[in-house]
């Protein structure tokens, strides 16, 4: 009968082989791998769920829920926002973004500083007239070497720091991995900027891509409320703030009559309606930043205090219950607290009022409110709404407080008053008891195939730890850098873990790589820390595939890239990161 150490490496084989071929979901792969070697006996019954209530999972999913609260805050995108200039040099636009996205990348996690930034990138190229290819990918980059920077930033990061605390008693700390992680951003950033984005291709396709990724046009009407009209404001002092955000402003309304031409001159009352044309997002966005407000928003004052509220589009077609009829004839906002802001006809403006409108089969209509009204209404219209197109409503009166309750946490974190993950707890029952995440969002928040990927891993870790694979292992890699100095052996599995990173979910790479590294330093009688930072760097800088770091799969369409762009401009940064990294190991955790 086969040894222990050899079904728990052939185990590992099979699932590395499984997660490149990917055919397979990652999660259930691992899960599988779980249960195969609960059956051999590999690993104890009472260990088989353990990784679910294990520290590090605890703390990704927390990360995740405050980083929905932060973004849904809008704290996160008036930084942002300040920032961009499409008139702009490329290559300063770039750095500006790059710093933009690495400093949120250190705070929330660095999928969601993406998916915030990514849209403001596309706006501005489209602004600036320029392939989105150039920067997308350098933004992508940024926030992968931005999450080095602090414990949080990066879920390898949370791995190795729980990992020290279970092999040698105490985790590394909150800033323990700034030292090294921002030595790396910052000449990652410089490069990326000044010379990386030379290497990335201008595709027509790129073009095509980008405009298949832009949402429809809406016309919509917002309220003004008795906040826009504490000073003098016409109409036309909002075209500036509409030209932004690639919206037309195409009338006022003023007591339930549409005034003639645009009434660019005409003084703004509370009451009045603002009719605009737009993409949702700029929609909500120029609602937000305007102190404009929504028809029937006392409708939904108890949403917004339970957050949650979205903006859906949905489809009306041939014989659905709405075609023929009006969003106030169907009573929606009434029935289902669900208001119709906007609607869109194959590009047709229209002067009738959008609650009043009659509705046809073809029309898009936008409909805001919870995701379960939304769907219970659109269910009720017989009308279908479009997958993946819906947008957040920010908001923006509660950035502060969201940034002072995460400000709070960390600290209380960093002081030691509590643990990380009790601090973490703690920031999303205060962002929900302020209504910035609902108890729906605490789910859909977090990421549970990496969930399920993390805590059925990490039982095979510790299996494979037990059974002397890892010792096996990192005793390979130790002959046969026999005869040089520890330092080699080090750029050896910072090598080796890099590659794998680019191939492998960076989670699974660092829950196998960690015990190697502790392996090493044992035979070596070196330093642990330098090993383990070594695998935190490696496993976080995945560059030269679409596969091997979700943010570079995210931009793959939207940028237009192929498989074969990546390494163009991850190659060289890899190799400068090998090249910074490991001398700021060696100094700042000597072997």
């Amino acid at each position: 009968m086969p040894s222990d150490q050899t079904m728990i490496i052939a185990i590992f084989v099979a699932l590395f082989a499984l997660l490149v071929w990917g055919r397979i979901r990652y999660d259930l792969v691992a899960f599988g791998a779980l249960v195969l070697a609960a059956i051999l006996g590999l690993v104890p019954t009472e260990d088989v769920f353990s990784g679910f209530g294990h520290s590090a999972v605890a703390i990704i999913a927390l990360v995740l829920i405050v980083s929905r609260g932060l973004v849904g805050s809008g704290a996160i995108e008036k930084l942002a926002q300040r920032l961009l200039d499409s008139d702009r040099p490329l290559p300063l636009h770039i750095a500006v973004m790059a710093v933009v996205g690495a400093g949120l990348s250190a705070v929330v996690n660095n999928v969601a500083a993406l998916a915030l930034l990514m849209p403001l990138d596309m706006d501005t190229a489209a602004k600036a007239k320029r392939a989105v290819s150039l920067s997308l990918m350098p933004l992508s980059f940024a926030t992968i070497l931005g999450g080095m920077i602090t414990l949080i930033g990066t879920p390898p990061n949370i791995v190795i720091a729980a990992y020290r605390q279970d092999v040698l008693g105490e985790p590394f700390g909150m800033f323990d991995f700034a030292p090294v992680g921002l030595t790396v951003a910052i000449v990652g950033i410089a490069f990326v900027s000044l010379v990386g984005w030379r290497f990335l291709p201008t595709r027509e396709g790129a073009r095509e891509q980008e405009a298949e990724f832009a949402k429809g046009r809406y016309i919509a009407e917002l309220r003004v409320s008795d906040e826009a009209v504490e000073d003098p404001t016409t109409v036309g002092d909002l075209y500036p703030l509409a030209d932004t955000h690639d919206l037309h402003i195409l009338g006022l309304v003023r007591r339930g009559k549409r005034l003639p031409g645009f009434g660019a001159k005409q003084e703004i009352r509370a009451g009045d309606f603002i009719v605009v044309e737009g993409e949702p997002k700029a929609i909500e966005t120029f609602m937000g930043q305007g102190a404009l407000e929504f028809s029937g928003s006392e409708k939904h004052s108890g949403s917004v205090t339970s957050g949650g509220l979205t903006l859906t589009e949905a489809i009306v077609p041939e014989g659905a219950r709405i075609a023929g009829r009006t969003a106030r004839g169907l009573q929606l906002l009434y029935r289902y607290s669900v208001t119709l802001l906007g609607v869109s006809r194959n590009g047709r403006r229209f002067t009738d009022r959008v609650r009043l409108l009659t509705i046809k089969p073809g029309d898009v209509l936008l409909l805001l409110g919870t995701p379960e009204r939304n769907a219970a209404a659109a269910s009720t219209m017989g009308v279908l709404p479009l997958e993946g197109r819906e947008t957040q409503v920010v908001q923006r009166s509660k950035a502060g407080l969201s940034i002072a309750i995460f400000l709070g946490a960390i600290g209380a974190a960093v002081l030691g008053f509590v643990s990380l993950p009790v601090a973490l707890a703690a920031a999303v029952i205060a962002l929900i008891g302020i209504g910035l995440v609902s108890g729906s969002e605490v789910y859909t928040s977090i990421e549970w195939k990496v969930i399920v990927l993390l805590a059925s891993l990490i039982p095979l870790a510790e299996a494979f730890e037990k059974s002397g694979g890892a010792e096996l292992i990192a005793s390979q890699i130790l002959s046969v850098t026999d005869g040089y100095p520890a330092w080699v052996s080090l750029l050896a599995l910072m090598v080796v873990t890099m590659t794998l990173s680019d191939f492998l979910n960076n989670v699974a790479t660092t829950l196998i790589a960690a015990p190697i590294a502790m392996g090493m330093a044992l035979a070596t009688d070196t330093n642990p820390d330098a090993w383990l930072m070594t695998v935190a760097v490696a496993a976080s800088c995945a560059f030269l595939t679409p596969i091997g770091h979700k943010n570079n799969t995210i931009i793959l369409g939207p940028g237009g890239y192929q498989f074969g762009d990546y390494w163009r401009m991850g190659l060289l940064l890899e190799v400068l990161v090998v090249a910074v990294a490991l001398p700021t190991i060696l100094i700042v955790w000597p072997l």
